[in-house]
């Protein structure tokens, strides 16, 4: 499994009841099925992917997160995770309320678009950064959003979410990296957040 689905899987308590928006084959879900024990559902757009995460025992809505999140009725999840999907998000303050109205926390992660060798790669070639983390042209990229790491703690302050906790990581590779402590604005290729509601 992915370096940063383990981090997100080892803040999942035992026997939650979770919800995964943009799930994909659902991996996460099916670990957290086997591991944790917990009552798990997915949301996935990609019709193919959707029918994976089904044949891998997980069960799955097919359908838009923005509309499918909106059926749901309040604090009917103890966690809903958005994992690598808030940078394609249409409306993300809007998702991240709905998020916390139906769930006690949410998790997200997302990839660090100030990391220094994409800074440097857009200095010295002028260009939109190419990286093993954002393999996409500017002309076909699924994302729509830069989001660096200080500009997320700004984004919560601003709408009212409260940062429970974070961390920001680098992969080695896909299944292997390490959590940055130093600069992370400047060093981590991702962020992970848990979140809650102020007040």
């Amino acid at each position: 499994m992915r370096f940063d689905l383990k981090t997100i899987a080892s803040w999942i308590k035992p026997g939650s009841r979770v919800l995964d928006l943009g799930c994909g084959s659902g991996e996460l879900l099916c670990h957290l099925q086997e591991q944790k024990n917990v009552s798990g559902t997915g949301i996935e757009i990609d019709e193919k992917k959707a029918s994976q995460a089904i044949l891998n025992g997980v069960n799955v809505i097919h359908g838009d997160i923005h509309e499918e999140i909106q059926d749901y009725p309040p604090a009917c999840f103890d966690y809903v995770i958005l994992s690598q999907t808030l940078q394609q998000v249409i409306k993300p303050a809007f998702l991240l309320h709905e998020m916390l109205r139906v769930g006690s926390k949410g998790i997200v992660s997302f990839p660090n678009f100030s990391f220094f060798t994409h800074r440097l790669f857009f200095f010295f070639k002028g260009r939109a950064p190419i990286s093993r983390d954002l393999p996409y042209e500017w002309f076909d990229t699924p994302n729509i959003r830069v989001i660096p790491l200080k500009d997320f703690h700004r984004f919560c302050h601003t709408f009212g979410f409260s940062i429970l906790k974070y961390t920001a990581i680098t992969f080695h590779t896909e299944e292997k990296g390490i959590r940055i402590r130093f600069l992370a604005n400047l060093f981590a290729t991702y962020g992970i957040y848990l979140l809650g509601r102020k007040g």
